[in-house]
């Protein structure tokens, strides 16, 4: 059973506290973030050309594809469809209204 509180007991437990706060309001800033993007009309689409380069298993199904384009960069592309590793794949360029830009396999 719990005591009264106390001064050294609050000094005790406040980095716990804090962390904990902290961590929660972290999560419900992301998560707010997440909507607002889907929420976000797509501004334009295009396509390119690029090279399926690796792929890892998240649980049996969904898939993330790493995509080399052809300029020479890279990008993570989850899909939950098969894509050949080292076959030349189109993919499509998303920007939305509000600047964000992702990449996504056409469907």
């Amino acid at each position: 059973m719990p005591g009264y509180w106390t001064w050294d007991g609050c000094k005790r437990d406040a980095p716990g506290v804090i962390l904990f706060v902290g961590a929660v309001v972290i999560m419900l800033m992301l998560a707010a973030n997440s909507s607002t993007n889907d929420a976000i009309p797509i501004r334009s689409v295009s396509a390119m050309s690029a090279t399926v380069k690796s792929a890892q298993s998240r649980d049996g199904k969904y898939m993330l594809y790493v995509v080399f384009l052809h300029d020479g960069s890279s990008v993570v592309i989850g899909d939950d469809r098969p894509h050949i590793i080292g076959s030349d794949v189109t993919i499509e360029r998303v920007t939305r209204d509000n600047g964000f830009v992702f990449y996504r396999f056409p469907e």
